[in-house]
């Protein structure tokens, strides 16, 4: 094979959660950092939280460290990657283009292959919530809204929809 990918369960997976201060990544805050296996916390929301938090600069060292180390996996790609982006550019550090895996895309694929496995049947877009699409795929549910939490929930979403679609090497993944 000419291009060959690793099988999916090779390589290291950085589930990352990011909580922000909005939507828009030149202009709101990361306040949050939450990745597995471990956590690295930067919150900057009330100061008896984060009285003794590092700083984001502080804190993305150890974020690129680890993406230098495997896939970066994370649950709506267009808002983590673009906050962690700015962050990097806002810190001087170089954005390393990870590979990137994303539980919304593998939503979507699944809906899809769903469709086309079943025409005859409406094609309804899937949730792509993640409390929402951890319930349509029979997981429990978690409170929302905490970055290490957010990112177990996205790595155990992933495992579900990695096995849904019958992935079996990196390349089907992304």
């Amino acid at each position: 094979m000419l291009f060959s990918s690793p099988a999916w369960d090779s390589v290291v997976y950085w589930a990352l959660d990011l909580e922000t201060g909005g939507l828009d990544a030149k202009r709101d805050p990361i306040i949050a950092v939450g990745m597995l296996p471990d956590s690295v916390r930067a919150h900057q929301l009330v100061w008896g939280e984060v009285k003794d938090a590092p700083p984001v600069a502080e804190v993305l060292p150890e974020v690129d460290r680890r993406l230098a180390e495997g896939v970066l996996l994370v649950h709506h790609k267009a808002i983590d990657v673009a906050f962690l982006k700015d962050a990097y550019r806002r810190c001087g550090l170089k954005w390393p283009s990870p590979t990137v895996v994303d539980t919304v895309d593998l939503l979507v694929r699944l809906a899809r292959k769903a469709h086309l496995s079943r025409p005859e049947l409406p094609a309804d877009p899937p949730a792509l919530n993640l409390s929402a699409a951890r319930e349509a795929h029979g997981l429990p549910p978690y409170q929302a809204h905490d970055a290490l939490t957010d990112a177990l929930a996205t790595a155990e979403l992933f495992l579900v929809l990695r096995h849904a679609l019958g992935a079996r090497t990196l390349r089907d993944l992304r």
